[in-house]
């Protein structure tokens, strides 16, 4: 794999998950703000369960997002000390399609298939 090419991946992928944890920490400061301008009650309010609801999902796609940061900074640690192309589960090569459609990843095809059936 061409260490440039896969640099260039993850700095792309790192910069739109910065953009999308930023976007969302925004959406939720204004579900929180909106919630606090109300008198929403969420066991009676119509209205209270949707808030908490939307508050709930964005916080949990927030989380999702601050791992998947986690999970590209480590990418980059692996492709800093050659072991980013290498299934952490088999040794075998990841396959450079593996890699672009998910950047992150640490194994290759087969050993995720086989994580997912156990």
């Amino acid at each position: 794999m061409d260490e440039s090419w896969a640099h260039e991946l993850l700095r792309a992928e790192r910069a739109a998950t910065l953009e999308r944890i930023r976007s969302m920490s925004g959406d939720f400061d204004g579900i929180v703000a909106a919630s606090a301008d109300t008198n929403a009650d969420d066991e009676h309010d119509p209205e209270g369960p949707t808030i908490a609801f939307e508050r709930a999902q964005v916080a949990a796609l927030l989380a999702q997002a601050r791992a998947y940061l986690d999970d590209i900074d480590v990418a980059a640690a692996r492709l800093a000390d050659g072991t980013y192309p290498v299934c952490e589960r088999c040794g075998e090569p990841i396959g450079t399609e593996r890699l672009a459609a998910r950047p992150a990843v640490r194994t290759c095809v087969r050993c995720a298939a086989s994580a997912h059936r156990t």
